[in-house]
């Protein structure tokens, strides 16, 4: 069989002492910095004090350190990193032998622990930090649900109350997920709900909606600052989550390094950021040093084309407009999705690491339509064994499509992606696409401009 013949194992696992112990903070090696957060009322960058009443202390100076390259993980983190990590860099030899590609496919599986995806990475040092200051319990929202029950988790770990807001189509989607989420303790809100005055708002200006990430950020930053004791801890988009992320790609590097591979491609799905951000940070910090080159594309759903079809200006995070706002690849903050699968990409803006960084042309973008989507998360499945989340079988969509180039070309290209999670709790999805009752939506250009002018023109 061609599996036998393979030289590289066909699961590569680090050794424990392989693990990072400093996160790689690709703002350091950034000419262009991402530009800062700014106050909505003043627009002027924000300072320490003026995030200290959303978020924890440390995770406010990660967020605006642009300088440090390493920072050291605290060791209690990366003692609970030992529980699941390594996870392994895989080898997708029946993938390659069912597409019939000259193609090197490697993927990295972050779905080998309890949360099922690469959200706890990140978790467990928003919880650390938060325990280390003393809090009672912090607020945050989810989507698909990963980040929720990868928080809920790291807060049950730490002996810290959890209060998620879970995006409302998601919340009926993935009922699993969010039992998942209240069995580890959490109180679990769909929303935009009736709890808070945010949430009451978006409801009477949009009955009947059925949610985004920036509707259920705007209520968790509420009941954060209007709690004694608690913060706000954000799953995606913020510098600090990228950071936390980069263990993913450093694994990926040391790998690579240690058995000879060096990709050509690098995909990960692209929602907020996270994941994309950890998988590529070594790789991308290689190319902005100018001592490798690599093609790394970002994969969105085409039901929102934030980095695609959006606009990189300064926009509020949420669609609240409590938070601060960012310069970065937007849809506009009043934008809601439809109702799609992939519930963890339906943010309406994308990190400003990423968005400075595609804006000046180190990586590409490209989406992808709901069923086509499916279709390879189907295929992956029954040739590689694994289940994946909707939102990773994006970046499985691109490395099919770009393995199949290969094939038509006969170059012998390495391709390495990233798969997130798995999907066992978002069978609802599988189970449309399989009666065939799912459905592609891309928003019209009409549909796009009526978000884009509700962003305001600040001339920065």
């Amino acid at each position: 069989m061609a599996a036998e013949t393979k030289k590289i194992p066909y699961k590569i696992y680090l050794e424990e002492n392989e693990i990072p112990t400093s996160w790689y903070n690709m703002r350091a090696d950034m000419k262009n910095k991402p530009a800062p957060l700014i106050h909505p009322g003043t627009l002027q960058p924000l300072k320490f004090e003026d995030m200290q009443p959303i978020f924890c202390d440390e995770l406010i100076r990660q967020e605006l350190d642009d300088e440090t390259a390493f920072i050291p993980i605290p060791q209690p983190i990366q003692d609970f990193y030992k529980m699941y990590r390594p996870s392994p860099l895989t080898h997708a030899v029946f993938l390659e032998e069912a597409l019939g590609t000259p193609a090197h496919i490697y993927y990295k599986f972050e779905g080998n622990n309890t949360s099922g995806s690469h959200k706890l990475n990140s978790a467990i040092a928003q919880a650390y930090y938060a325990k280390e200051q003393g809090l009672k319990g912090v607020t945050t929202e989810t989507g698909a649900g990963q980040w929720g029950t990868a928080l809920s988790m790291a807060c049950s770990f730490f002996n810290l109350d959890c209060k998620v807001y879970m995006v409302k189509v998601s919340y009926e989607q993935k009922p699993f997920r969010r039992e998942v989420m209240r069995t580890y303790g959490a109180t679990v809100t769909p929303s935009p709900s009736m709890e808070t005055n945010i949430g009451r708002a978006i409801n009477a200006e949009h009955p009947g909606t059925t949610g985004s990430l920036g509707c259920a950020i705007s209520e968790a930053v509420e009941v954060a600052t209007t709690s004694e004791g608690y913060r706000y801890e954000l799953g995606s988009v913020l510098n600090q989550v990228l950071l936390h992320q980069s263990v993913i790609g450093l694994e990926v590097k040391t790998a690579c390094d240690k058995y000879g591979i060096k990709p050509d491609i690098i995909i990960g799905c692209a929602g907020g950021g996270s994941n994309l951000g950890g998988l590529i940070a070594p790789f991308m910090g290689e190319k902005l040093r100018g001592e490798a080159d690599y093609r790394i594309i970002a994969v969105e759903p085409a039901s929102c084309p934030s980095f695609t079809r959006g606009k990189f200006v300064y926009d509020f995070a949420d669609t609240g407009k409590v938070c601060p706002m960012a310069k970065m690849y937007t849809l506009g903050h009043d934008y809601i999705p439809s109702p799609n699968h992939a519930g963890g990409l339906r943010y309406h803006g994308m990190s400003p690491i990423l968005s400075q960084l595609y804006h000046d042309g180190y990586m590409e973008a490209r989406t992808a339509e709901q069923s086509k989507v499916f279709e390879a998360a189907e295929l992956f499945a029954r040739v590689e064994g694994t289940l994946p989340a909707p939102e990773s079988s994006h970046a499985i969509r691109a490395a099919i499509d770009e393995a199949l180039k290969c094939k038509e070309t006969g170059e012998e290209k390495t391709i390495i992606f990233g798969l997130t999670g798995t999907g066992y709790f978002d069978m609802t999805a599988y189970e449309a696409y399989n009666d065939g009752r799912m459905t592609d939506y891309i928003p019209s250009d009409e549909e796009l401009a009526e978000s884009f002018a509700k962003i305001p023109d600040l001339g920065l």
